[in-house]
């Protein structure tokens, strides 16, 4: 696999991380043999790697970390991940949101990074059940005020509710705002992502308030890094038949990328190559 010598740190431990769940786990020297790399650079993105808590280190190589299905980690914790894929993910959603259209977005760390790049996008409605995503729009709105207004500031609801780790309002308020709305298009965060799950949470209160999401939008745009693929969560909130894109990173694997083409009406790769799935725009 000498094609892969130059790849940057992060694309390297992607395809790390790929193989450890993919196998079960991996032993140092056939990583060093696939990647072409030295026995310390792949120790060092195996530290790494544990450091964000996505694999255990063993003797002599890896094995992926099995989390419960009820942990939910906090905000910041999810914030140090992925950081670079959920930019380029977030720029690439923001293009598929109209000037003068009714959007919704939920809570996740993908979402907030989304929401700093749809304050380019004017005279947008925005709803949210994220306190992050409310206040990057209201921290613009307050700089407007201060006379660095964009044109088309964005109105923005934040709906009620109660307060989860990763600082979504969810439960019978959130809900019951929810169902009275109508979106062109649902940006939607998520824990997991699979075949058989389809879209979940570890948390129960918001995977009914994000059901009342998925049922209140026109199209469902899911933005979820590659990391999300193949995890379930306690409780499965949508079907991936009700998922209208998913725009994901470069880090998903080709095999993932072929069977979700197969499934879903879009598919887009963000930083690298669309798939076969296409591009909504």
């Amino acid at each position: 696999m000498s094609d892969n010598q130059n790849l940057l740190a992060e694309q390297r431990r992607a395809l790390i991380l790929d193989e450890v769940r993919r196998r079960g786990g991996v032993r140092v020297n056939e990583l060093t043999r696939k990647l072409n790399v030295s026995d310390m650079t792949v120790r060092r993105d195996l530290d790494a790697l544990a450091r964000q808590g996505v694999i255990e280190k063993v003797h002599g190589g890896a094995v992926p970390v099995v989390e419960a299905s009820t942990h939910e980690p906090g905000f910041e914790a999810k914030s140090a991940l992925e950081l670079s894929a959920k930019e380029d993910i977030a720029r690439a959603a923001a293009r598929m949101a109209v000037p003068g259209s009714a959007i919704a977005l939920s809570g996740g760390t993908t979402t907030y990074a989304l929401a700093h790049h749809l304050l380019e996008v004017p005279d947008l409605t925005v709803v949210t059940n994220s306190v992050r995503v409310a206040d990057v729009f209201h921290a613009a709105q307050r700089a407007g005020a201060a006379g660095n207004q964009r044109p088309g500031a964005a109105t923005v609801v934040l709906t009620g509710g109660v307060r989860t780790p990763s600082d979504s309002l969810v439960g019978p308020v959130a809900d019951q705002a929810i169902r009275s709305l109508h979106f062109d298009v649902l940006f939607l965060g998520v824990h997991g992502i699979s075949v058989e799950a389809g879209l979940s949470t570890p948390n129960l209160a918001e995977a009914e308030t994000n059901r009342r999401f998925v049922q209140a939008a026109r199209r469902v745009v899911v933005v979820a890094d590659h990391t999300k693929w193949g995890t379930v969560g306690l409780s499965s909130f949508a079907r991936l038949a009700e998922v209208d894109t998913l725009v994901t990173d470069a880090g998903l694997s080709a095999e993932a990328r072929e069977e979700i083409a197969e499934l879903l009406p879009g598919l887009v790769v963000a930083g690298g190559p669309e798939s076969a799935g296409g591009q909504d725009g």
